[in-house]
């Protein structure tokens, strides 16, 4: 792998150079959570740029790869409903310019949060020549894969409730898997409690927060099994910070009610923990290994 620059959006703006699969330098972090979401599309760039710069310690890189929620193609976040300043942007233009005027010219590649976070789990444990899929559980849920492919991959609004009264999803749309297991959308179910307290009341006993944790694993296990009914076994990775609610017992007992062909068979889970190196390095790879058209 060559030099390269990876940098992760998500609950704040954090980049570094990577070089063999590893990080070189400590993470250079940037704009926090309540910054990114007040600033406009041309400040979030900004915030990149500097901290690329920064990363690169004026040597050369062969790429830069960066991460965004939402529906990335061409460049362009087509949709971003956690970050909706950013919609119709041409990232990766804003980005290059932006970075050719400090002094760095490399092709820049834009892609999904939880794309870059697949390529990451790939680089960090020597697993590049396999296929990689990973859950994202956070304010959104994302879903990624590696190697990279050009798609829409927005496995966070795969409908896996056909209740019409589940309209908690920030995209406005019905039965969506993040309208469930989102942190945003598990505050608003919850006017009165925090998500953690959602989890801690149910482990109590409390009958309203253990029904609630019970479809929230059944809901995983609904989005899981779609996936591997549409591309086979395997192993799931999941990660970010609500991964830690998961039982993996549950999951894996609704996920059995639901996949039962024996072709299908032979899935595992993984939670792993959320860092910034994995995220890093996942931008990284994919901007010089698969860079994004």
């Amino acid at each position: 792998m060559r030099r390269a620059i990876g940098v992760s959006v998500s609950d704040r703006v954090v980049a570094g150079v990577v070089e063999d699969h590893g990080l070189a330098t400590a993470p250079f972090v940037g704009c926090t959570a309540d910054e990114l979401l007040s600033l406009p599309a041309e400040g979030i760039a900004e915030c990149i740029g500097e901290l690329a710069v920064k990363a690169a310690g004026g040597q050369p890189v062969a790429a830069v790869g960066a991460g965004f929620p939402g529906v990335i193609r061409h460049g362009v976040v087509e949709e971003s409903p956690n970050l909706q300043q950013v919609k119709g942007t041409n990232m990766r233009r804003l980005v290059a310019d932006i970075l050719r005027a400090r002094g760095i010219d490399a092709p820049v590649s834009v892609y999904n949060d939880a794309d870059i976070v697949a390529a990451g789990l790939a680089g960090t444990r020597g697993q590049l020549d396999r296929i990689v899929r990973v859950w994202t559980l956070g304010n959104g849920i994302g879903y990624g894969q590696y190697p990279w492919t050009e798609g829409m991959w927005e496995g966070g609004h795969m409908v896996v409730s056909l209740d019409p009264k589940e309209r908690f999803c920030g995209c406005g749309g019905v039965g969506h898997l993040e309208g469930i297991m989102g942190h945003r959308a598990m505050r608003l179910r919850f006017l009165d409690l925090e998500p953690e307290e959602v989890f801690a009341q149910a482990a109590q006993g409390d009958t309203r927060c253990v029904e609630f944790v019970s479809f929230w694993h059944r809901a995983l296990a609904a989005a899981t099994a779609s996936m591997i009914h549409l591309s086979g076994p395997g192993k799931f990775f999941i990660t970010g910070p609500n991964s830690k609610h998961v039982d993996m017992e549950m999951l894996g007992r609704f996920l059995n009610d639901m996949v039962k062909m024996s072709p299908f068979q032979g899935y595992v889970f993984e939670v792993v923990p959320s860092t910034d190196e994995v995220a890093i390095v996942g931008a990284a790879l994919n901007a010089d290994l698969t860079p994004a058209e």
